[in-house]
């Protein structure tokens, strides 16, 4: 982890903006903030670039990639591929990642301009941040406008009596790993547990065993797109374990075979345990209780991700740690709107900025989950349009019966569903499951958050012959 020295250029305590945080929500805020003319120093005690870097989304999409390139192949006839090389795999994983050397983001955060500080920076009271330099020294920053915080969130680790004292893998160890596991099992039935259960799986994970509490994979999407998954799963081998409960977990000794005791039935032994039941904002260690709010809990915003619930509006939120939407890129948008807002308000621009009021995580972000089949939606299910009071209708079609379908591969499985508010006659929501279907998100976040009206959105006619023809097929099977 290099350590930038500190130039004469950086010795002022005074900035426009300070950001606690240098992932891509911190970036990003800094990165808007200068354009806006204002001066920024950011904070990071680990690598800049932040977990989506080096432990979330760039390591476990590397991992991924080969396997689902494998199970595309399999599927047209005349292809075949030979035995997945795991160590060049590994050794790709790695270079996605730079090796974990940050040294190229540091150097883009200078390039801003910004100051960088590497350290430990927390809350010290209104416009005041406290870092404790990693050479050991100490610095106390004052801000002119904003604070930002962009501290993230950290994996969440269930109180299962044993669990933590058997050391198991969370998405950092997991998206780091050294070698494949024999025997993986994992606890937890959503993105991050069915992603690297089927990396796992497919890099060679002989006997791979899900644990999931409720009552299918991916409980917060649509139905069907965990019912897709959940065969899959069955079809390579993986045992998915639906309405199952760890009770207790063993591992006498360090780095050795761990036992997962379930509530009848004999117990799962595994060389590795994944537990994936979610993550909590980082926010018990950044000074919240010494500006009135509650360390360890989410930092509550407004659509200008100012926060709420503090005096003089100079603290700001951004990605994780608000609750809004745990997802980088919706965490980059929320920068992107929070740099911009703070330069105009120091500007003493318009307090009311129009993007605010559309916020685009307020529709229901667009989400793509990188397994085979793959899953993506952009707004609401319909169970949330419901809940929330729309009268809705809602259209399903067969992507395995579009022409483009059968092009890409013999036995190609997927869904659709759109979820109509009938009385606008927009788009509430769109669901997809299916081989390569993440191409086909962005067209339906345009359509949700624009509020294409399906009688306009009829006219964007679909290329022949691509899967991108399931949105001629929704319309005509909604009667258009």
């Amino acid at each position: 982890m290099p350590v930038r020295n500190v130039t004469e250029m950086d010795m002022s305590d005074e900035f426009d903006v300070i950001v606690i945080g240098a992932g891509p929500a911190g970036e990003n805020v800094a990165d808007r903030a200068v354009r806006g003319g204002l001066t920024a120093a950011i904070v990071e005690e680990r690598l800049v670039g932040g977990e989506c870097s080096y432990w979330a989304c760039i390591p476990s999409k590397a991992l991924l990639r080969p396997v689902d390139l494998v199970a595309e192949v399999s599927r047209v006839p005349g292809l075949s591929l030979g035995p997945v090389d795991v160590a060049k795999v590994l050794a790709r994983r790695d270079e996605a990642v730079s090796r974990y050397d940050d040294s190229g983001q540091v150097g883009w955060v200078d390039g801003l301009p910004a100051t960088f500080l590497r350290g430990r920076g927390r809350l010290d009271g209104p416009r005041r941040v406290r870092v404790t330099m990693s050479d050991g020294g100490e610095r106390v920053l004052s801000a002119r406008h904003a604070v930002v915080l962009a501290t993230g969130s950290t994996p969440a680790i269930p109180p299962v009596p044993g669990l933590r004292e058997a050391s198991p893998w969370t998405s950092h160890e997991v998206t780091a790993a050294k070698a494949v596991p024999e025997r993986l099992a994992v606890i937890g039935g959503g993105v991050v547990a069915c992603e690297m259960a089927q990396a796992m799986h497919g890099l060679g994970a002989r006997q791979t065993t899900v644990l999931v509490r409720g009552g299918s994979l991916l409980a917060r999407m649509e139905p069907f797109a965990g019912e897709l998954l959940a065969q899959s799963f069955a079809e390579a081998g993986i045992d998915v374990r639906l309405r199952t409960d760890a009770v207790r977990v063993e591992r006498p000794e360090p780095g050795g075979k761990v036992t997962v005791h379930l509530p009848e039935g004999p117990p799962v032994e595994a060389d590795e345990l994944l537990v994936a039941t979610g993550r909590r904002p980082a926010t018990s260690h950044v000074g919240l209780e010494t500006v009135g709010l509650r360390a360890g809990e989410i930092v509550e915003v407004d659509d200008s991700m100012r926060a709420t619930g503090v005096e003089g509006g100079w603290l700001y939120a951004v990605g994780d740690l608000n609750g809004r939407a745990l997802l980088t890129h919706m965490g980059k948008y929320q920068a992107r709107v929070c740099g911009d807002v703070i330069a105009a308000r120091a500007n003493g621009g318009r307090d009311d900025l129009p993007a605010m009021r559309d916020a685009a995580d307020r529709y229901g972000a667009p989400q793509v989950v990188f397994t085979d089949p793959q899953i993506c939606s952009a707004g609401r299910t319909e169970a949330q349009a419901r809940a929330a009071g729309f009268r809705v209708r809602t259209v399903e079609y067969d992507l395995g019966s579009v022409s483009g379908a059968y092009l890409l591969g013999d036995g190609y499985r997927g869904r659709a569903k759109a979820v109509v508010d009938e009385e606008r006659r927009v788009l509430l929501g769109v669901t997809f499951a299916g081989p390569g279907t993440a191409e086909l998100l962005h067209a339906a976040t345009v359509a949700v958050t624009a509020e294409v009206p399906l009688e306009r959105l009829w006219h964007a006619v679909p290329s022949f012959p691509t899967v991108s023809e399931v949105w001629l097929r929704l319309l005509e099977t909604y009667g258009l």
